[in-house]
């Protein structure tokens, strides 16, 4: 009998990258418009994901170029190399990109063309994609073996959350008759 080791969450959040040789860790997160390229090498045995909000560099610096797109595939492709991978082996998976509000703009639509753009400009082989749709997703990644998994957030809790707050039907009750008004036959 064997015993799995047990799994290692490891969540990130919008602005961040996480970076890990663990076969036990599982990278998860939680999208809207944002996108998650998850990244690795499978001879390396090395992965990793990123959560940017907003596409291109936004000619940000300091924490607020954590919001762009280029530079968190910057930090995740470093961070791989970091740990031993090779740039002409590293497999990408793009998660995300919904359009979460109607009637806005549609940055998720943007942020997925970006990272499709930069990992073909970079020469990295995209092997997953899974973006746009009108609903965010819960996504897992596991960054040794390459599977990803992911659930939509279809709105369920909310839509009850919301059915519970609305106020209940207004029921007018008739005044009771003033003793003066009634009439007796």
């Amino acid at each position: 009998m064997t015993l799995e080791a047990p799994v290692k969450r490891v969540h990130v959040i919008q602005g961040e990258f996480k970076v890990s040789d663990d076969p036990n860790v599982v990278l998860s997160t939680i999208l809207g418009s944002c996108v998650a390229a998850c990244m690795r090498d499978p001879v390396a045995g090395v992965g990793g994901m990123n959560h940017f909000l907003l596409p291109g560099d936004g000619n940000g610096s300091g924490g607020e170029a954590t919001r762009y797109g280029v530079h968190l595939m910057e930090l995740l492709i470093n961070g791989l190399l970091k740990k031993g991978a090779r740039r002409e082996r590293i497999e990408a998976k793009i998660i995300g990109g919904a359009k979460t509000i109607a009637g806005f703009s549609n940055v998720g639509e943007k942020n997925a063309e970006f990272a499709h753009q930069f990992l073909g400009d970079e020469g990295i082989r995209v092997v997953g994609s899974n973006v746009g749709g009108d609903v965010g997703r819960k996504l897992e990644y596991f960054p040794v073996s390459g599977r990803a998994r992911q659930y939509p957030l279809t709105g369920a809790e909310t839509q009850k959350t919301v059915a519970l707050e609305k106020a209940p039907p207004r029921v007018i009750a008739p005044k009771p008759a003033a003793e003066e008004s009634i009439e007796f036959f």
